[in-house]
């Protein structure tokens, strides 16, 4: 089973940016939805990001629309997170995670059933 290691996280202030990567272990097959997800203490997991690894086809999340952007290597063994003017609400530990069933339809609609999971790195931004 592939398995995920999230990197890039750190403390920024408001404003600024972060990428996260996700190093996968071996090949991402053509058939993979891979995303990022958030949570922050007391707060439910959040899908922020999707891409179809077969297309490149995403999904974002209304909250970072326009100010995150998820892309994929060509080599499809890592996935990046982009995160532009990050605002303290975005604060956060991110984990990337594999779904290798779901179609493009259902991973670009953040309804990916995911069950490969990085152990997450965390974002912090300061106002």
């Amino acid at each position: 089973q592939v398995q995920l290691v999230e990197a890039g996280g750190g403390s920024v202030q408001a404003g600024g940016s972060l990428r996260l990567s996700c190093g996968a272990s071996e090949f991402i097959d053509s058939s993979y939805c891979m995303a990022w997800f958030r949570q922050a203490p007391g707060k439910e997991r959040e899908e922020v990001a999707a891409i179809y690894t077969g297309d490149t086809s995403t999904y974002y999340a209304d909250s970072v629309k326009g100010r995150f952007t998820i892309s994929q290597d060509k080599a499809k063994t890592t996935m990046y997170l982009r995160m532009n003017s990050l605002k303290p609400e975005d604060s956060a530990m991110y984990y990337c995670a594999a779904d290798p069933f779901s179609s493009d339809s259902i991973c670009t609609t953040g309804l990916g059933d995911f069950g490969i999971w990085g152990q997450g790195t965390q974002v912090t931004v300061s106002s």
